[in-house]
């Protein structure tokens, strides 16, 4: 990108989660500028009067309007929600579009305006995405789950079953609260939920099959069954914030010391993912871009531990991630965050 320019940036749905991390993240980035940040609900108040951290850093406000004036666009709405704006709504072809819903990431969902959204994971295809127009971020367990898996799917060393046990915080489930989500009935406690049939199953496997093809079968009917008899996944809900831990193992003739030289040489050139000798907990990557992975084989099982914030790795990180990308921007710009420590 031209040196001295800054990208023009939008972004309908604003108030969440998702768009106050954005904010976070784009307040501070060297090559943006922030040109709306919609929100119908909030419309005239400050950001900082919804998101209290921005409190100071911004005294940008929230708009009921939105325009294609823009480079980028990122769409931070509900699942199927971000289908129904795009319908409505003719963007200009020359605006990219970063989509953070659900809504376009499979490979069976339709184009906008004739062209596809490219999957939006750098460490599965960086110069896909250097070359897409639309970008499908990817989920937040997916992300995780697949960051732990790739080396493997590489090297067509998947087995037939893959176990996964995976627990994120309690902002996965949004910011509108709901039974399971409000504080008295998450704090102290825990439950598992969608056993084996988690909605990002089918989006894991369609990546592991681009590198281990035959993971699937090419019928897509039966993709998300065969998905839930080799992937075997029970997600829980914890009493923490943010974060997800995803617990893996699965058969492998790989010894340890073979096992981390792989993850070493797949994950040398991507600079947010990172192989740790020691064993790792969440709190290492809490409010980073960093996804943290450690390695043990015990008898002829391979574990693998994988860390991510679900709302930054997760979602709005990778999100500027790939906007670094799309822009031929350093790919770490605006993305060296500091984990909460202890």
């Amino acid at each position: 990108m031209e040196r001295g320019f800054k990208l023009k940036i939008g972004i309908i749905g604003s108030a969440g989660y998702t768009g106050g991390e954005l904010l976070r993240i784009l307040i501070y980035h060297p090559d943006v500028d922030i040109v709306f940040a919609h929100s119908a609900s909030n419309a005239g108040n400050k950001v900082s009067d919804v998101h209290a951290d921005l409190f100071g850093d911004t005294d940008l406000r929230f708009s009921d309007t939105y325009h294609d004036d823009i480079d980028v666009l990122f769409l931070c709405v509900g699942h199927g929600d971000a289908r129904k704006f795009l319908e409505a709504n003719a963007i200009d072809p020359r605006v990219k579009i970063i989509d953070l819903s659900q809504d376009y990431r499979l490979s069976t969902h339709t184009a906008y305006q004739g062209v596809s959204f490219v999957y939006g994971l750098p460490e599965l295809q960086r110069e896909a995405i250097r070359n897409a127009q639309y970008i499908a971020n990817p989920g937040c367990f997916a992300t995780g789950i697949q960051l732990a898996l790739l080396p493997l799917a590489a090297k067509g060393l998947l087995p037939n079953q893959i176990h996964i046990n995976a627990t994120t915080g309690s902002t996965g489930a949004g910011q509108k609260p709901s039974a399971t989500s409000h504080f008295s009935w998450r704090n102290n406690n825990l439950s598992a939920y969608k056993a084996f049939a988690h909605q990002h199953l089918q989006e894991i496997s369609e990546s592991l099959e681009k590198l281990q093809p035959g993971f699937l079968p090419e019928d897509e009917s039966v993709l998300l069954k065969k998905a839930q008899q080799r992937i075997n996944i029970i997600p829980q809900r914890g009493d923490f914030t943010r974060g997800i831990l995803s617990a893996i193992y699965l058969d492998s003739d790989l010894d340890e010391v073979e096992a981390v030289a792989l993850y070493d040489a797949y994950y040398a050139l991507h600079p947010f993912t990172h192989v740790s000798g020691a064993n790792i907990d969440l709190k290492q990557v809490v409010n980073t871009n960093k996804c943290i992975l450690h390695v043990e084989k015990h008898g002829n099982k391979l574990f693998i531990v994988s860390i991510i914030d679900n709302l930054l790795k997760g979602a709005s990180g990778q999100a500027v991630q790939n906007m670094n990308l799309l822009f031929g921007l350093e790919e770490t710009a605006g993305l060296r965050l500091k984990s909460v420590g202890f």
